[in-house]
């Protein structure tokens, strides 16, 4: 065996070394819900169904978009960080909703892979300021977009100052108990699902997870296929529809244009996936068609049958 040979050996052992426990280990613990959980489906699975706050459109004050939300059969929502505390916890304790998640209200803005370090200190804390949110409301999580490539943000770039941002606040999220989320998103990163688990391992933390958005997946893969692999790091679900053939005729956005059962999501695949894992967590709806009580009920009920699968 020559020099070439065995370094070529030695490189292929190493590589099926660091997948091999992505792989196994992705199915084998359940996870572990901090918040009780209802069931969808007697005997065969248990998630707790809300909504994003921000597609809730039903008009009226906070408190009348939370009673709506529960009128329509939601049993929680998904806050945006930095809101006002206050009267949020009103609506929540007079509805008797459960606030899911919370959304990290910056990320977007002043993402924590921005090559100045200003912006990123910002980002940092406003995931700080949700996780104290998230406190506030009982929630277990925040749902962060963990950085963002494009022309001036390299992929190599975006992977280690999201790291190094993130690593400072699990200190306080582990303090208050409140984990942080990564979602899959359109945002160029972290787009298979082999190193999602890689990046979110790579912390060594429990206060570290994922939050899996279906539908954000259909266009370029296949959310079961995502779902066995992240397996016990899944912490929270975004539940949103996707048509391919809107998306080839029209532009990739336009794919998210279609209601719950219209569209290209396996539904039945994906239940009998989250099944596979033991998944027992909440799954949050992020799609239109919640601007009205009516709009909000149909979205409920179309929820319900996409759990019965």
């Amino acid at each position: 065996m020559n020099r070439r040979h065995f370094l070529q050996l030695t490189a292929t052992a190493g590589a099926v070394a660091t997948v091999t426990p992505l792989l196994t280990g992705c199915a084998t613990a359940a996870p572990k819900s901090p918040i009780p959980v209802s069931l969808a489906k007697p005997g065969k699975r248990r998630i707790r169904k809300g909504i994003m706050w921000g597609t809730v459109g039903a008009p009226g004050s906070v408190m009348d978009k939370a009673k709506a939300v529960k009128e329509a059969g939601f049993e929680g929502v998904e806050p945006m960080g930095g809101m006002d505390v206050d009267e949020m916890l009103r609506a929540l304790d007079a509805t008797g909703l459960k606030a899911g998640s919370v959304c990290c209200h910056t990320h977007w803005a002043k993402p924590l892979s921005d090559p100045n370090p200003e912006v990123r200190k910002v980002g940092l804390e406003g995931l700080k300021q949700s996780l104290r949110d998230a406190k506030h409301y009982g929630s277990p999580s925040v749902l962060l977009v963990a950085a963002v490539v494009n022309e001036k943000v390299s992929y190599a770039d975006a992977y280690v100052r999201s790291q190094a941002e993130i690593r400072k606040a699990i200190p306080l999220a582990q303090e208050l108990g409140v984990k942080i989320s990564i979602e899959n998103v359109w945002n160029n990163f972290l787009l298979g699902p082999i190193e999602a688990a890689r990046y979110i391992d790579e912390f060594e933390s429990p206060f570290v997870a994922w939050h899996f958005d279906i539908g954000n997946i259909i266009h370029y893969a296949w959310p079961e296929q995502w779902i066995r692999i992240l397996g016990h790091r899944i912490q929270t679900l975004h539940i949103k529809e996707y048509s391919r053939a809107k998306s080839d005729k029209q532009g990739k956005w336009a794919g998210f244009d279609a209601e719950f059962l219209k569209g290209d999501n396996n539904w039945p695949a994906v239940m009998k996936a989250l099944d596979d894992i033991g998944y027992d967590g909440w799954a949050i709806a992020e799609q239109g068609g919640g601007g009205s009580l009516e709009g909000l009920k149909k979205l409920s009920g179309e929820m319900d049958r996409i759990f019965a699968m």
